[in-house]
């Protein structure tokens, strides 16, 4: 609304300024009001049509051109003064003076356009963006996406931090959800509707990063989160695991979602009590086996009988293996009895 409003202002303002070149211009033929005033409007209209073509605009890339511009034109007229006893007898002063302009403010905007990632006054968006909501910025990885654990942990008000979401990451699901493999084309899509989700929670502060910064150059997509990780002073939020190694040789925070998944699982101690649907048979003679809503593996001694059931168990010990935490049980009426 607010641009509407700008841009029906600019109409009004132009259509003011034909005005004002056709009241100067008062000798002529007298289709030249209707030409001028129509030429203005037109101009205007052309000024909004590239705006409206251009709504990607870069924050730093416009300040690079603007301090350009402006020191460009003060060493200009510096320059001018100094160089004034030497060319003022000369009828070169103002072809000169304009030549140092032209080129004092063509240096000036190139160079801080090839260094505005290191002046960080021309980029105050980026800076002061970690000040927004939050304690330190959560850069999320493609994984974390796909999984679809952290938009549940958003809304669970766990994750306070602000979501920054690089744009190569986004690039990167846009590729997997146009794969051939209909499999990683379930899991493309798959993120890029948990990535709608998340945008749309008011819950959370979601950022996309469009900024390329010099160290990405070369650089694959699991370092550049590094890098760009420890540019924002921020964490990498992932489920990888090569990822999750590599942060942390960089010394940057990782928040690991198997990690928080596995810490939350339910602690049960020998002589706890719950129930257990079994859903198979187990290897060894008279074993049933079933599992809790997290995954874990639990077995029931003379359960193999009761597959198909839910029943009461009693735990006797639990078990840590590589590929996660087992729990043995037996039936809750066999230790009554």
């Amino acid at each position: 609304m607010s641009l509407l409003i700008l841009r029906f202002l600019f109409i009004a303002v132009s259509a003011g300024v034909a005005t004002i070149f056709i009241g100067a211009s008062k000798q002529g033929p007298e289709w030249l009001p209707y030409l001028i005033f129509s030429s203005v409007i037109l101009l205007s209209l052309g000024v909004i049509t590239i705006d409206i073509f251009t709504p990607r605009k870069r924050i730093e890339v416009i300040s690079a051109i603007y301090f350009g511009l402006v020191v460009g034109f003060l060493l200009t007229y510096l320059v001018s003064i100094a160089l004034t006893p030497l060319l003022e007898s000369t009828s070169l002063a103002g072809p000169v003076q304009m030549l140092l302009g032209v080129t004092l403010c063509y240096g000036c905007t190139s160079l801080l356009l090839q260094t505005k990632d290191d002046f960080r006054f021309v980029i105050p968006y980026v800076e002061f963006a970690r000040e927004l909501k939050g304690f330190r910025p959560l850069v999320v990885d493609t994984s974390s996406i796909i999984d679809g654990r952290i938009a549940d942990l958003v809304e669970t008000n766990i994750l306070d931090g602000q979501l920054i979401v690089p744009r190569f990451v986004i690039a990167e699901l846009q590729a997997i959800a146009d794969s051939s493999d209909r499999l990683r084309r379930a899991r493309g899509r798959r993120g890029l509707d948990i990535m709608n989700r998340l945008r749309a929670n008011d819950k959370v502060d979601v950022q996309i990063f469009d900024r390329e910064l010099p160290e990405f150059a070369g650089q694959p997509v699991d370092m550049k989160l590094v890098l760009l990780a420890k540019h924002l002073e921020g964490k990498v939020v992932t489920g990888d695991f090569n990822l999750n190694k590599v942060a942390k040789l960089h010394n940057v925070p990782v928040v690991n979602l198997n990690e928080i998944a596995h810490t939350l699982r339910p602690q049960y101690l020998p002589g706890e009590t719950f129930q257990l649907k079994v859903v198979k048979a187990g290897e060894l003679a008279e074993q049933g086996v079933g599992y809790l809503d997290d995954g874990t593996m639990v077995v029931v001694e003379s359960g193999r009988d009761r597959v198909g059931s839910t029943v009461n168990v009693v735990v006797t010990q639990t078990h840590q293996t590589q590929a996660g935490r087992m729990i043995f049980t037996r039936l809750d009426e066999l230790v009554r009895s």
